[in-house]
C-alpha cells in the first residue's frame, strides 16, 4: 500500500469557474481511510478521478508513494477504482467480472483463480462465481464490484459513492463491510460521499470540500467538536447546527454577553482566551448543536435561559426533536424521547455554554470564534 499526496492540485475548465478545483494540498497516509464528502458539485468526484488519472490536472502534483503520478495513464497508476454503478459486464459471469482486469494484464489462470477465490471468501460470493448479476441483488453486486478491485492488489483504493444506489437499510450493513474490509486488507482508500453520515462514520478522517476548496480535513470528531467555519459547522452533523442572529456585549473584564438581535435571550459566557473583545458590540452568528439545548427543570439555576415554543415535535424512538423559533431563525433541540415535551408547548431550554460557537456574519470562511 502507498500514501497519496496532492500539493497545489489545481483543475480548471476554461470558461467555466463554476466547477473549478482551487490549489488543493492533501496527504493521505499509508493504510489511512480518508472520506471526501460535502455537497452536489463541490469539488470531491473531481478529485478523485483526477487522482485515479481519468480527469487531467491543470497545475500541481500527485504523488502515489514516491511516485510522481501526473503523466501516467491510470492502468499504470496501480490504482483500483469502484463506481457507483458498479460497472458490471451483464454478459458475463461473476466469477469473469472479478477477473476481468487480471485477464487483460495476462495473469496466469491459476494466479487468476487463487485470487478470485479469495476474494469471494472475503466477500461472501463463493456460492455466485457463476451466476450474472442480473441474478444479485444490488449489494451482491456492489461486493462484486469491491471484489474486482480487491483482486488487484492495488496501492490504492478509490470508492466514487458506491453506495448511493442502496436503499437506506443495505448502506448501513454495506458501509460496516466497507470499514471491516478496509482493516482487514489493510489498504489505503479514499471514498467519496455527499452522505455526513456515511463520512463520519467510516473515516479515520474527513475532507470536507465546498465549491472547489477543501475547508477542513481532520478526524470527525474533531470536525464535529471544532468545525473550521460555518459551512462545516452546518454540513457535518444530524440534525444541523443551529445558526441564530445575535450582539455580542462586553459585561466587564473577560464576560461577555451574547444577546438576541431582538434581546430573546441573554447567554452569559466567560471568554478566558479575550477573543470576543475585537467583537464588542457586533453582530455575529451563534452556533448551537441540538444536542446542546437542555431543558429547563425548576431545581437547576435560572440562568442563560431562552423561553420557546415547541412548533412540531419528532419522535424518534429514543429521541425527541422539538422544532422551534428564535425570533426569525428557526432552531432544532434534541431530547430524550421521554421528556414530556409536546407540539405548542411552552417551555424554557438552557444553552451548554461550553459547546456554542460563534461566527462572523459576513463570510462562511471565518473560523470559529469560540
Amino acid at each position: 500500500m502507498a500514501r497519496v499526496e496532492l500539493q497545489q492540485v489545481t483543475k480548471k475548465y476554461e470558461g467555466n469557474t463554476e466547477y473549478t478545483i482551487f490549489p488543493t494540498d492533501l496527504n493521505i497516509k499509508d493504510k489511512e481511510f480518508l472520506v471526501m464528502v460535502g455537497p452536489s458539485g463541490c469539488g470531491k468526484t473531481t478529485t478523485l478521478r483526477m487522482i485515479a488519472g481519468l480527469e487531467e490536472i491543470t497545475d500541481g502534483k500527485i504523488f502515489i508513494g514516491e511516485t510522481l503520478v501526473n503523466d501516467l495513464q491510470p492502468k499504470d497508476r496501480d490504482i483500483a477504482m469502484v463506481f457507483q454503478n458498479y460497472a458490471l459486464y451483464p454478459h458475463m459471469n461473476i466469477f469473469d467480472n472479478m477477473a476481468f482486469g487480471l485477464t487483460l494484464r495476462n495473469f496466469a489462470k491459476e494466479e487468476i483463480q487463487k485470487r478470485v477465490e479469495n476474494a469471494a471468501k472475503i466477500l461472501d460470493l463463493t456460492s455466485y462465481l457463476e451466476k450474472k448479476p442480473k441474478q444479485l441483488s444490488g449489494g451482491q453486486r456492489q461486493r462484486v464490484a469491491l471484489g474486482r478491485a480487491i483482486v488487484r492488489d492495488p496501492k490504492v483504493f478509490l470508492m466514487d459513492e458506491p453506495l448511493s444506489n442502496l436503499d437506506a437499510k443495505l448502506r448501513v450493513s454495506m458501509r460496516a463491510e466497507i470499514r471491516k474490509l478496509h482493516k482487514r486488507l489493510d489498504s489505503t482508500t479514499i471514498y467519496v460521499t455527499h452522505d455526513q453520515t456515511e463520512a463520519m462514520t467510516m473515516g479515520d478522517r474527513i475532507a470536507i470540500f465546498n465549491k472547489g476548496r477543501v475547508q477542513q480535513a481532520d478526524e470527525p470528531q474533531k470536525v464535529y467538536d471544532h468545525p473550521a467555519n460555518k459551512f462545516v459547522a452546518g454540513f457535518i452533523g444530524s440534525p444541523a447546527m443551529n445558526f441564530i442572529k445575535c450582539t455580542v456585549k462586553n459585561a466587564g473584564g473577560n464576560n461577555f454577553e451574547i444577546c438576541g438581535i431582538n434581546k430573546e435571550f441573554t447567554i452569559k459566557y466567560a471568554d478566558k482566551s479575550n477573543k470576543l473583545a475585537a467583537y464588542n458590540d457586533k453582530r455575529m452568528t451563534l452556533g448551537v448543536r441540538p444536542e446542546c439545548f437542555e431543558l429547563y427543570r425548576e431545581a437547576a439555576p435560572a440562568d442563560n435561559l431562552i423561553d420557546i415554543s415547541a412548533d412540531l415535535v419528532e419522535l424518534l424512538g429514543s429521541e425527541r426533536y422539538v422544532h422551534f423559533k428564535i425570533g426569525e431563525d428557526n432552531a432544532v433541540a434534541k431530547f430524550e424521547s421521554g421528556c414530556g415535551v409536546h407540539e405548542a408547548d411552552k417551555v424554557k431550554v438552557r444553552v451548554i455554554t461550553e459547546k456554542i460557537h460563534l461566527f462572523e456574519c459576513d463570510t462562511e470562511d471565518e473560523k470559529t470564534i469560540v
